[in-house]
């Protein structure tokens, strides 16, 4: 639960994570840029190709984790197909797609540990309210390795539902996903107890 590195090594584990980062919020921002599906179909196509780059067994794993993101496709996609609003319905997809796949790309090649450091040391000016830069860079790290976790844990509960019920679960899922959460929160905070606190 504490990490999500691919036991996989490629190149981009040897990239610094400040650069890494740093070149993650510029492709993001510049997916933002771009406002029409060629492009950016480009942008997602190059992604892929990233993915590539690290060998098949890599790309299968990472693109493995992006299967949680069909419910939130599925919702966009048929929204704009009811307002009959396809073009931005596809751009919308495209970003969401090639930006969580991006993101992922860092999470799966960056060790927690050295997310931490950096997120720390972007931190360092909230010591001078009281706020200990080290806790403060552990919750963002925490919060960006969640994502992915939560989004397969609700994967997990959707599909249990669905192997029992004939009907959509829609809200029902919300408690167990829920619960599954503040398991998982008690779980971390065991393990960083178990290892000396946050610092």
């Amino acid at each position: 639960m504490l990490t999500l590195t691919s036991p996989v090594e490629i190149w981009a584990h040897r990239v610094p994570a400040g650069g890494k980062l740093v070149a993650l919020a510029v492709a993001t921002t510049g997916l933002f840029a771009l406002s029409s599906p060629g492009p950016l179909a480009l942008a997602l196509i190059a992604t892929l190709c990233l993915y590539l780059t690290a060998g098949l067994r890599f790309a299968r794993d990472g693109l493995r984790q992006l299967y949680p993101l069909w419910p939130f496709l599925l919702v966009v996609g048929l929204w704009h197909l009811w307002t009959r609003d396809l073009d931005s319905g596809l751009v919308v997809l495209q970003r969401m797609v090639t930006a969580v796949a991006l993101a992922n790309f860092v999470t799966m090649t960056t060790r927690l540990a050295d997310m931490i450091a950096v997120f720390q040391r972007l931190a360092q000016p909230f010591e001078r309210l009281g706020l200990s830069p080290r806790r403060v860079a552990l919750a963002f790290a925490l919060v960006i390795r969640f994502i992915p976790v939560m989004l397969d844990r609700l994967a997990q509960i959707d599909a249990s539902w669905r192997a029992r019920s004939p009907r959509r679960p829609r809200w029902r899922v919300m408690v167990p996903a829920t619960l599954a959460a503040l398991d998982d929160a008690d779980r971390v905070a065991e393990a960083l107890r178990a290892r000396g606190g946050a610092g």
